[in-house]
C-alpha cells in the first residue's frame, strides 16, 4: 500500500488569524521550531502562509514594527499548492519537483487540514533516493544547469 499524505502531515499544525502581528508569529515559530505559519480564517479556509523569511523581508527590512504588522497583510497569497490528505506521497514529491516548493497545503474541500513538507517526506522513511531527487528538482535553476 502507497504510504498517503496524511500519514506524514504535520498532525497538530500551528496557525493563525489574519490579525495575529509579525512578533507572535515569530515567537510561535521559534516556540515550535517551524518556519512557517498557515493563516487560516475562521471557517477554516486558508488565507496564506507567512514563512520566516516573510518575517525578514515584509517587516525587518523594511524596518517596519513587527507589533504593528498583522499576518494577513503579509502573508503570501499566491503560488499555494495544494493537495488531499488521500493522496500519496508520491504524488506530493511529483507536485513539490514541478512546482518547485518545499511544502504544500493539504486541504479537504477547500478547507485547510495541515501542511506537508520535503522534511515530513524524508523523516517518514520514503526512498532517500527520490527525496534527493526531489530536493535538486527544486533547487535547480538555469543558473545552475547552464554552462558560462
Amino acid at each position: 500500500m502507497m504510504t498517503q499524505v496524511r500519514d506524514v502531515m504535520a498532525k497538530e499544525p500551528k496557525t493563525a488569524g489574519p490579525d495575529m502581528d509579525a512578533t507572535n508569529a515569530a515567537g510561535l515559530m521559534a516556540s515550535y521550531d517551524i518556519g512557517v505559519v498557515p493563516i487560516v480564517e475562521e471557517d477554516g479556509s486558508l488565507l496564506g502562509l507567512v514563512t520566516d523569511r516573510d518575517l525578514v523581508l515584509r517587516v525587518l527590512a523594511d524596518r517596519r514594527d513587527p507589533t504593528s504588522v498583522p499576518l494577513g497583510e503579509i502573508a503570501t497569497r499566491k503560488s499555494l499548492f495544494t493537495i488531499s490528505p488521500d493522496a500519496t506521497v508520491a504524488e506530493a514529491q511529483k507536485m513539490m519537483a514541478s512546482n518547485r516548493v518545499k511544502r504544500l497545503i493539504v486541504t479537504d474541500d477547500d478547507v485547510f487540514v495541515s501542511v506537508v513538507s520535503l522534511g515530513d517526506i524524508a523523516q517518514s522513511g520514503e526512498s532517500m533516493q527520490e527525496v534527493g531527487e526531489t530536493v535538486r528538482e527544486i533547487t535547480e535553476s538555469p543558473a545552475t544547469t547552464e554552462g558560462p
